[in-house]
């Protein structure tokens, strides 16, 4: 990760190493926030952020959950994300936060103030572009997705991605680049910042959004492109003997775009390389985002 040079702040611009909080802010010791992750990709007329008024209604719907006082519209900020993107130089990632500031100690987050920053860095490869081209190693990890009852696991807030780090964490360490989440049924949910698809017979599925998923703005735009090109997308509940067996599996996500999976469990999946569909997307996907296939035009955002 490469950092930039000023992050909005309430509606200002400050310098990198003065966006900071203080140690009592309520969000650093209760996970009280939310957060989004925007892909910004270089087009033939400059710069496009993929999906932005999707990606900030979630947001809005996230600071909705958590009861949230927003002090700014969806539609300010948009164009904050959009200015944050020309203030700085090389970005291709940026993380729009919410979070409750303050000085406080406590539970109840009533009253307590809501800070909200921009940040844009330069990421690249999320999982590493080997991994995204010659694909990754799973593992099913002993935690659990967060389920419904729970915690609001279809929205982005801070506090539930601990499962997600002590997930993906355990999955490191065992060798593997990704983990693989099981939901309250046994089923699977999904990675730890990825949703997942399998292909089987011909046909793709990908658990529902009831199967304590998050609703992915990649996933979205991949069952639409799937459907587009002539594929038989089903969301449904899907075993962990049906990814084992599947022909081909993949993750989607802001940040991992679209990367293949070759092996989950130690059992390679179909030939144990990228599969002909999974490849198909993926070019599918970077013609979009590059700005090549006019159909989904109106997925970019210029700045």
């Amino acid at each position: 990760m490469k950092p930039t040079e000023k992050i909005w702040m309430n509606g200002e611009f400050v310098a990198w190493k003065d966006a900071q909080v203080h140690v009592l802010a309520h969000a650093l010791n209760y996970g009280t926030g939310i957060f989004e992750g925007l892909r910004v990709y270089p087009n033939s007329d400059g710069k496009a952020i993929f999906r932005l008024k999707d990606h900030m209604k979630r947001f809005m719907e996230g600071a909705k959950v958590m009861a949230f006082d927003m002090p700014y519209s969806q539609e300010e900020l948009c164009e904050a994300v959009k200015e944050t993107v020309r203030v700085n130089g090389e970005v291709d990632y940026l993380k729009p936060c919410a979070f409750l500031g303050g000085e406080w100690v406590g539970l109840n987050p009533i009253g307590v103030p809501v800070t909200v920053t921009i940040t844009a860095i330069h990421m690249g490869s999320y999982l590493g572009k080997e991994i995204q081209e010659q694909g990754a190693k799973i593992a099913t990890s002993s935690w659990k997705r967060p389920w419904n009852m729970a915690a609001p696991a279809g929205a982005k807030v801070n506090g539930i991605y601990v499962t997600s780090c002590l997930a993906k964490m355990e999955a490191v360490k065992q060798g593997a680049n990704e983990a693989l989440m099981l939901n309250a049924q046994g089923n699977v949910a999904e990675c730890s910042g990825e949703n997942i698809f399998i292909l089987k017979r011909g046909k793709l599925y990908t658990p529902k959004t009831t199967d304590s998923i998050l609703e992915g703005i990649t996933r979205n735009s991949i069952m639409q492109l799937a459907r587009d090109m002539g594929y038989e997308m089903i969301e449904s509940e899907v075993s962990r003997l049906e990814a084992y067996t599947a022909d081909e599996v993949f993750m989607t996500g802001t940040a991992a775009e679209i990367t293949p999976v070759t092996m989950i469990d130690h059992r390679p999946i179909g030939d144990g390389v990228p599969g002909k569909v999974t490849r198909q997307l993926q070019q599918a996907f970077h013609d979009v985002v590059t700005g090549r296939d006019e159909r989904y035009a109106d997925w970019l955002d210029h700045v």
